[in-house]
């Protein structure tokens, strides 16, 4: 098996491409400074858990830059649709909370917007909106 970098041909594909890399991206700032992460998520550790860092870096860090690369190499639409499902998911998360634990604030506002917009750039190539 040859492994070969797709390169994205259309304007659907750069769509895909480009959620793909920024997903990457977040998943290896997550990764490499996860201290870093928490902060611009407004969160803290603990010092009695310093675990919280190593959970930043495993669960979110490395499953982000796992599906943004994944995405990246492989470039197939069903990878693309799984990536557009988990942010279109996440943003739905965020709007229930939104609704039911009190978060309305502008800083939610934002991220729900880069969610969605980061599962829309996914999911118009996946579902065959933009070619």
């Amino acid at each position: 098996m040859e492994l070969a970098f797709p390169w994205p041909m259309s304007e659907g594909e750069w769509l895909a491409w480009s959620s793909a890399a920024v997903t990457a991206l977040v998943g290896l700032v997550m990764l490499l400074a996860p201290r870093l992460a928490l902060r611009l998520v407004r969160l803290q550790p603990v010092p009695e858990h310093p675990e919280a860092v190593g959970e930043i870096r495993a669960a979110y860090g490395g499953f982000y830059l796992g599906i943004g690369l994944s995405a990246i190499l492989f470039a197939q639409p069903l990878v693309y649709l799984t990536l557009g499902l988990c942010w279109a998911v996440a943003a739905f998360g965020r709007f229930v909370s939104m609704l039911s634990d009190g978060g309305n604030t502008p800083y939610n506002w934002f991220r729900l917007i880069c969610e969605g917009g980061l599962g829309a750039l996914a999911l118009v190539f996946a579902l065959g909106v933009v070619a």
